[in-house]
């Protein structure tokens, strides 16, 4: 069952269990403590918090 208030999920994993379905694929994410694709395409492959805090970091150094 797909998510009802997603039109497209942008996430590349098309072959995940979970693509399409924002709670399972949210639940999943939160215990490996990484984040899902939706929430930061821009990590180069990183999913991790800490990459995550490097490139928000990164992004407002800049500013």
């Amino acid at each position: 069952m797909s998510c009802p208030n997603v039109n497209e999920c942008i996430c590349p994993k098309v072959s995940c269990p979970n693509h399409g379905q924002c709670r399972k694929c949210v639940m999943k994410h939160r215990v490996t403590d990484s984040l899902p694709y939706c929430l930061f395409p821009d990590n180069d492959g990183d999913k991790s918090n800490e990459n995550h805090y490097r490139v928000l970091k990164k992004r407002f150094e800049e500013n």
